[in-house]
């Protein structure tokens, strides 16, 4: 007689099979925005790498494509960042501890920090951008003795609007990395900067050029004019990533959603390097 994988087991390599996942901890950020810890119960743990989202199902309502914000290393749950707009996401945005949910994935060619071992590091994150870009922030905090310089920027429309408040204080405190915040709209009470993220560029301590890669994520307007100056800083093209991940949809390159020319975002992407992108533009 012939043994079968049980549904748990093909559910952690068959990326069309739901896992089940209940919430281990959940906090409000802002009204809209959700954080949520989620945990694996079929015990077969789950590895990814920063830039990866996962399929976050919720029963009758859908599911929809996650970043996962927590930095990779952990093989029994993962965090998440979540904004309600829609139905799913508005579900996922109510669950409370102990809710269940499922997951998809995780999909995406992510990005392995080992390649830029020994290099400075530039994380520009705006709004929800910060969301993905922590995975990353993490990554090379979690093992930083393996990069030399990390800067990290990030810019939100107002102080209402900043995300992971307790790890923005925890980064300005540490004497290995340079943080900087800015908001686009102060208050009577803000006492940091104001305005947009580029400000922040010509406050950066330090910056070598030929050793230096960004990792830029936010919303189109401020990756563009984040590239600029990155490349006026004289950093190469090939050395500043960025995530299409608001193109993302079924994940499995199957709807077409994400599609640019013959690349689907979903499973080529989605962190491209601007050399990618500029090519990917010329071609649309």
């Amino acid at each position: 007689m012939t043994d079968h994988p049980s549904l748990s087991a093909m559910s952690s390599t068959v990326p069309y099979i739901p896992r089940v996942a209940r919430v281990a901890d959940a906090k409000k950020f802002t009204e809209k925005e959700a954080w949520l810890r989620v945990e694996l119960e079929d015990g077969a743990g789950i590895e990814y790498k920063p830039g990866q989202f996962v399929e976050v199902g919720i029963y009758g309502k859908g599911e929809a494509p996650i970043s996962i914000c927590s930095g990779p290393g952990r093989r029994h749950d993962l965090e998440m960042c979540v904004r309600a707009v829609g139905d799913v996401t508005g579900a996922i945005h109510r669950l409370a501890k102990g809710d269940s949910l499922t997951l998809r994935g995780p999909f995406g060619n992510g990005f392995d920090m080992e390649e830029v071992a020994g290099m400075d590091l530039l994380f520009v994150a705006g709004g929800l951008g910060l969301v993905p870009c922590r995975s990353f922030i993490e990554a090379a905090l979690d093992q930083r003795s393996k990069f030399n310089r990390v800067t990290i920027l990030y810019g939100a429309r107002t102080p209402g609007d900043l995300l992971f408040r307790d790890d923005l204080d925890a980064w300005a405190k540490r004497d290995d990395c340079e943080f900087m915040v800015t908001v686009d709209r102060g208050t009577d009470t803000w006492k940091g900067n104001t305005g947009v993220i580029t400000t922040l560029f010509r406050k950066i301590a330090k910056v070598d050029p030929g050793r230096t890669v960004a990792f830029i994520i936010g919303p189109p307007v401020m990756f563009k004019f984040a590239v600029l100056e990155s490349l006026a800083m004289g950093l190469r093209k090939t050395h500043i990533y960025c995530s299409l991940e608001r193109r993302m949809k079924c994940g499995l390159g199957k709807c077409g959603h994400c599609q640019i020319r013959d690349v689907y975002v979903c499973q080529e992407g989605p962190i491209f390097s601007y050399a990618e992108v500029m090519r990917l533009r010329e071609g649309i």
